[in-house]
């Protein structure tokens, strides 16, 4: 019976999933043939093209104190935050991105009350996360576009591949999964793309690649059920991936055949982001699958520095990548 109940379940959810690849005609005012359709008061940019920032802004909290966690920064929050704040805000006005993804941002309503207060003219009417209970360092995104199903990691248990406990046991992990979570957004009657932010495990020990690992699996086990029921599905992964373009964990997902439709990294593999001052490495990406590939635009995505390298040292240690995409028509 409990099988039952798992196959019931997760038939309904991909099933809703997949409606997103039946686009009826422009007149019917509808994102697609499912229950998923357009706000009534909403109306799409008029443009043909969409921009997507991904940035990782380094302990970014608000200047309360959530009583539901307990660590130093987040309790009381340094005393240039709200100097971070600022720049962070001009930053994103300078950018005009239509989709934004942070990491180690605190949460989603912290990102909606600073666009109410000082981007409200900017059109951001749509925030998603799905946060830790005990952390406050999570992966944030705000839209122009209406967003449709989400899924989340966070009750995921996964693997460390070759570690084993005291006990001989295979190793697992489940406290950073949070960090990861996949959203169908639509930036046209007619064009849409699953979204997918991930702020992956830190470190450089064979341990954590293990733990990086682990969530790519996962990641892999799930874009794979999108695409087994619509080959077509275009996708894109933004965040910090604690990984540089030669290592095992982006060729999982660029050259892996366990993995249906690879991702590319349309970022010259020379470009580097970290630290954001004086970068020496790259761990920064916005990939897009083959699917979506043909429609990146300005030869790739960028790394960008918005102010001079000490400004934006103080915002993050990381710098921001930006990417430009055709609405192409299914």
């Amino acid at each position: 019976m409990k099988k039952l109940t798992y196959i019931v379940l997760f038939g309904l959810l991909m099933g809703s999933c997949a409606q997103k690849a039946r686009i009826p005609a422009r007149s019917t005012g509808q994102v697609n043939t499912g229950s998923i359709v357009k706000p009534i008061d909403y109306t799409y940019p008029a443009d043909s093209s969409f921009k997507v920032i991904s940035w990782n802004v380094e302990h970014f909290v608000d200047l309360h104190n959530d009583p539901y966690i307990n660590n130093r920064r987040e309790d009381n929050p340094p005393e240039n935050m709200q100097r971070r704040i600022s720049l962070l805000l001009k930053a994103l006005r300078m950018a005009d991105a239509d989709i934004v993804v942070l990491q180690e941002f605190e949460s989603a309503k912290f990102l909606k009350q600073l666009a109410q207060d000082s981007l409200a003219d900017m059109g951001y009417i749509y925030f998603a996360d799905a946060p830790s209970h005990n952390w406050y360092m999570n992966v944030v995104a705000m839209s122009r576009f209406p967003m449709g199903l989400m899924t989340t990691y966070g009750l995921a248990t996964t693997s460390l591949p070759g570690f084993v406990n005291e006990q001989g046991k295979a190793e697992t992990q489940n406290h950073i999964n949070t960090r990861m979570w996949s959203v169908d957004v639509f930036p046209s009657e007619s064009y849409s793309f699953l979204l997918t932010g991930v702020h992956l495990k830190a470190g450089r020990s064979d341990r954590d690649v293990a733990m990086r690992k682990g969530q790519i699996a996962l990641l892999t086990e799930t874009f794979n059920r999108y695409l087994s029921l619509n080959p077509q599905t275009n996708m894109l992964m933004a965040g910090d991936y604690n990984a540089t373009p030669d290592s095992e964990e982006i060729a999982m997902l660029t050259k892996d055949p366990a993995l249906k439709n690879h991702f590319v990294d349309i970022i010259d593999p020379e470009v580097l982001s970290h630290p954001s001052n004086a970068p020496t490495r790259r761990l920064d990406y916005i990939l897009v699958n083959e699917n979506m590939n043909k429609e990146i635009l300005d030869g790739g995505a960028k790394v960008m520095q918005f102010f001079p390298p000490e400004t934006m040292r103080l915002i993050s240690d990381h710098l921001p990548i930006v990417a430009r995409f055709l609405k192409e028509d299914k």
